[in-house]
């Protein structure tokens, strides 16, 4: 029988580097969203924030919580994997809102790169974080791998999209993402 905390330990370092590294990330765009509020006082459609830049946040705030999840010291796999496993599942469903969301925006129509990088990719690492999770009980050794997979995808998904807000705004994209 596997023993989680001996498999976990190994990926202790792994999920300590991502999780601070969604920590900072989402630090670094609270400061960035205050800047840019801070420049006027408009009145601002609300949409763009959140089909772009909430969901930037989430993606790091999930990392967080998934990286949290794997390094607290559990006697077995199965409170590991129903902690990730909402959190892949919640992922979903909040990016199913999202695409809705996105549908409505009057102010900047996404184009194919913006569907892919905030939505398509975004579905494909929570798909992939549900599934380690489903998987983690069963096959931990390989489950560790396909999570940190989803977990190293939405940081990068989180890194790009914002710095695509940022340059958005910083050329005058005004009331858009």
């Amino acid at each position: 029988m596997i023993v989680a905390p001996s498999v976990l330990a190994a990926w202790s370092s792994f999920y300590i580097m991502t999780g601070s590294s969604a920590a900072a990330l989402t630090g670094l765009m609270f400061v960035v969203i205050t800047l840019v509020s801070g420049e006027e006082r408009r009145p601002r459609n609300t949409d763009g924030i959140a089909t772009f830049s909430t969901p930037t946040v989430m993606h790091f705030s999930a990392v967080l919580l998934i990286s949290a999840a794997l390094v607290a010291p559990w006697p077995a796999f199965i409170g590991p994997a129903v902690v990730i496993g909402l959190a892949g599942f919640a992922g979903l469903v909040y990016l199913t809102r999202v695409v809705f969301r996105s549908r409505r925006i009057t102010t900047y129509t996404p184009d194919l790169e913006d569907q892919v990088w905030y939505t398509g990719m975004p579905f494909v690492a929570y798909g992939v974080i549900l599934g380690g999770a489903v998987a983690l009980p069963e096959i931990p050794a390989g489950a560790l791998f396909v999570l940190a997979g989803g977990v190293v995808l939405l940081i990068f998904i989180g890194i790009r999209n914002a710095w695509d807000i940022v340059t958005y705004l910083v050329i005058g994209g005004g009331n858009g993402p």
